[in-house]
């Protein structure tokens, strides 16, 4: 029978789908925002369409087609349809954890292949413990797990069973949701109320100290007034730094798994910089020089971040360097390996012991020096995540008396195929190109 059938009995033929559709509208409702009444209404609806929906012939396959494999993987039906449209990765297992069908997203966040077990991709003891319990008979289960590989991540997984008492029985149906922009938000939002409330509390307690002193003992004094209020505004616009410089490192945590797209030239970003930090160089009585390589040296990078990564070298060189009165910037185009970008300075240099922290953040070698030249302590910070993103290691060399040296290598930018859109169009027109 074709066309319209009987809605109960097309809803019996399409139990398992509609056990499938529940399973994954009760993890919709215990993970994210969406109610219990909208969840019914939902289902309410898929259970009517389907009612509606004409039958279709079923084609029968001969038994000489079906491979060996086609046992290993889930049959066509409607799961796979449901499934492809999660924007989330969905996989169904048998009760001896082997792929059956897993969707696109799946796929591509995982790498699933069915016939395979889970165990291939997925080592966590949480979520196979999770999944044993499920298989024997258990209530569906949610486990959040971090997985390290290829990049850090986090996910919530929801496991529950796909049985209606068919041959589609027993399966399982794992769905798992991304929480790391989540995990990132969450501790940068501690980090940074950490990193603020320890920082803040020194110049805060100094204004407090200087308003008073204003309010009583020098309420009528010209002098100490202008005084003060100086040392006020200098107080401030250190806090005002300081915040700038947290909420920049943590724009750039929360894209750090995200790796650049864009090209740039690395020597047309440090003569950006050079030329941007000329007037502080030239009232430090420093010289910036910059040695440029013939060729372009192309890196796959976000230019923005990192023009910042080398305002913060040069700058420090000009600043904490000043005794040496110049900063030589060297780029080479990498020839041998990836494009690397040098910045030394002629000034006192670095012990030793204090170059494997210079990345902390709040680290400073000379706190006095530090404030001087108006640092947050956290430059070197965000150079160091911003290199992270873009897969680029730092190295420092150093002597005392002798300057220091920070030397950035990016990795080989791949080669980048160019199409003639005019020959494409010739030789659509001629059959040939031109």
């Amino acid at each position: 029978m074709t066309g319209f059938a009987a809605s109960p009995r097309r809803i019996l033929e399409a139990r398992w789908f509609l056990l499938a559709v529940a399973v994954v509208v009760a993890a919709a409702v215990y993970v994210t925002g969406l109610t219990v009444l909208q969840g019914a209404l939902l289902y309410g609806v898929i259970v009517a369409l389907v009612g509606l929906l004409p039958r279709a012939a079923p084609a029968r396959q001969p038994a000489a087609d079906r491979s060996p494999q086609a046992d290993q993987t889930w049959p066509e039906t409607g799961v796979k349809l449901l499934s492809e449209a999660l924007p989330d990765p969905c996989i169904v297992l048998d009760r001896r954890g082997i792929v059956r069908y897993a969707n696109r997203r799946a796929v591509e966040a995982f790498s699933i292949r069915p016939g395979e077990p889970v165990t291939f991709r997925l080592r966590v003891p949480d979520l196979l413990a999770a999944f044993d319990r499920v298989a024997r008979g258990g209530a569906p289960e949610r486990v959040e797990f971090l997985e390290r590989v290829p990049t850090e991540r986090w996910y919530s997984a929801w496991f529950a069973r796909l049985d209606d008492g068919s041959r589609l029985g027993g399966f399982l149906a794992l769905v798992l949701y991304d929480l790391t922009e989540q995990k990132r938000v969450d501790r940068i939002r501690v980090d940074f109320v950490a990193n603020a409330s320890h920082e803040l509390r020194t110049p805060l307690a100094s204004l407090v100290g200087f308003i008073e002193t204003l309010q009583g003992p020098a309420r009528d004094d010209a002098v100490a007034r202008e005084r003060f209020l100086k040392i006020m505004r200098d107080q401030a616009t250190r806090m005002s730094r300081l915040i700038d410089d947290l909420l920049s490192l943590s724009r750039i945590e929360m894209k750090a798994h995200l790796r650049p797209s864009g090209e740039v030239d690395l020597g047309t970003v440090v003569r950006h910089v050079r030329d941007a930090l000329e007037p502080l160089a030239r009232e430090l009585g420093v010289e910036i020089e910059t040695v440029l390589p013939a060729a372009t040296a192309i890196v796959v990078g976000e230019r923005d971040e990192l023009i910042q990564v080398f305002e913060n070298l040069i700058e420090n060189g000009c600043k904490y360097g000043q005794s040496g009165g110049r900063v030589v910037v060297t780029v080479t185009s990498g020839s041998g390996g990836g494009p690397s970008v040098a910045v030394r300075d002629f000034g006192p240099g670095i012990a030793e012991d204090h170059v494997p922290r210079l990345t902390e953040r709040f680290y400073r070698i000379d706190v006095d020096a530090s404030r001087k030249h108006r640092g947050t302590g956290l430059g070197l910070a965000i150079v160091k995540h911003i290199l992270a993103r873009h897969h680029a290691r730092m190295t420092v060399e150093s002597r005392l008396g002798e300057g220091a040296t920070f030397t950035v290598t990016f990795p080989q930018a791949a080669p980048v195929t160019k199409i003639d859109l005019g020959k494409i169009a010739v030789q659509d027109q001629h059959g040939e190109a031109s």
